[in-house]
């Protein structure tokens, strides 16, 4: 009898728990037991366990968030953390983690493997940031949430003959921006996988007044680094990652805009809107697929992988290849956006 030992790790995306679910069913046809570990890697420590069951799963196919909760705790910040999580999975007798995380958990988790905890990882995170997958579990959600919200911002956008700019999430990538501005039609896009100037967009806008377009929409990902930054001044989180939210890059791109093209300026900045609500069928569908191919390797007693999707084939990517890298934006998607600025 196998038993996974279920949990979500790292932010929380619309779809986590549609993979919960699949992952459970999954299981229960070929007969594994799941236990789930509340609010990801603490309830590994402590050992706050229950048993995953079909009443567990009932009803959570469209619903947001996590029914095991979800946090962003990083084992390796105390050795004690570490043998907790060695003891707790004997004790429980399982076969393997199965981890529904972001790039951060990829670390974690190939880490673990070499202590002789094995594991495999569902990828979910908006940014879709992370190597080895084409799409990642609550991008498509999110995007549609930027897309939404920048099909209201026209009206209010042209009533008022502003610059709005809008600030997705996204980390070090540009994914979000990127593909929130293409479908919510951004005149312009900023994201850190393109190079550009603050005079080239400010070029863009005076050039659409002049053609009588009295307003713009400019999408802009969270991390962006400005021409003028200074990258010592950065905060970092305990992963390494940038403290983006404190640089309000939106706020700083709408005052240089401002004094170059004298539009009054608005910024929306639409942050944790993008994380949650009801995933969209894509999401849901890539969550299952990528729930039920686990539970097959787990049944091929194959572990220490990444699953994801590539041109449409479901694939694996080894820890070792996958800890390291960023998934970082498309740009010939980049050239699509282009034509309609």
């Amino acid at each position: 009898m196998k038993r996974i030992g279920l949990l979500c790790d790292g932010g929380d995306a619309p779809g986590i728990n549609t993979a919960i679910r699949a992952v459970a069913r999954a299981s229960f046809e070929r007969e594994y037991e799941v236990l789930g570990f509340i609010d990801g890697f603490k309830g590994l420590i402590e050992n706050d366990v229950k048993i995953i069951t079909k009443m567990s799963v009932s009803g959570i196919l469209t619903v947001g968030g996590s029914i095991l909760g979800i946090s962003r705790f990083n084992p390796y910040k105390d050795p004690k953390y570490v043998e907790a999580i060695k003891e707790n999975f004997k004790k429980n007798s399982l076969t393997l983690l199965v981890i529904i995380g972001d790039r951060d958990t990829i670390t974690i988790a190939k880490k673990l493997s070499e202590e002789g905890v094995p594991s495999i990882v569902i990828p979910k995170t908006i940014d879709n940031d992370i190597y080895g997958t084409d799409y990642s579990i609550g991008f498509d959600t999110a995007v549609s949430v930027i897309s939404s919200a920048l099909d209201n911002l026209h009206a209010t956008a042209s009533a008022h003959h502003r610059l709005m700019v809008v600030e997705t999430m996204g980390r070090e990538t540009g994914w979000l921006a990127l593909f929130g501005g293409v479908t919510g039609g951004a005149d312009y896009i900023v994201i850190p996988e393109v190079p550009f100037t603050i005079e080239e967009i400010a070029a863009h806008i005076e050039k659409r007044k002049k053609e009588g377009k009295n307003f713009s929409i400019v999408v802009v990902a969270e991390g962006v680094v400005l021409p003028d930054e200074d990258r010592s001044t950065f905060e970092y989180d305990e992963f390494g990652h940038k403290v983006n939210a404190k640089r309000m890059v939106g706020y700083r791109l709408a005052t240089k805009l401002e004094n170059i093209t004298h539009l009054k300026s608005r910024v929306m900045v639409l942050g944790y809107l993008q994380r949650g609500g009801v995933p969209t069928s894509a999401d849901r569908l890539l969550a299952t697929q990528l729930g039920v191919f686990t539970v097959d390797l787990v049944a091929k007693g194959i572990a220490n992988v990444v699953v994801g999707v590539n041109k449409s084939e479901l694939t694996t990517t080894p820890y070792e290849e996958a800890f390291d890298k960023i998934h970082m934006a498309d740009t010939t998607y980049y050239e699509l956006a282009r034509i309609f600025f």
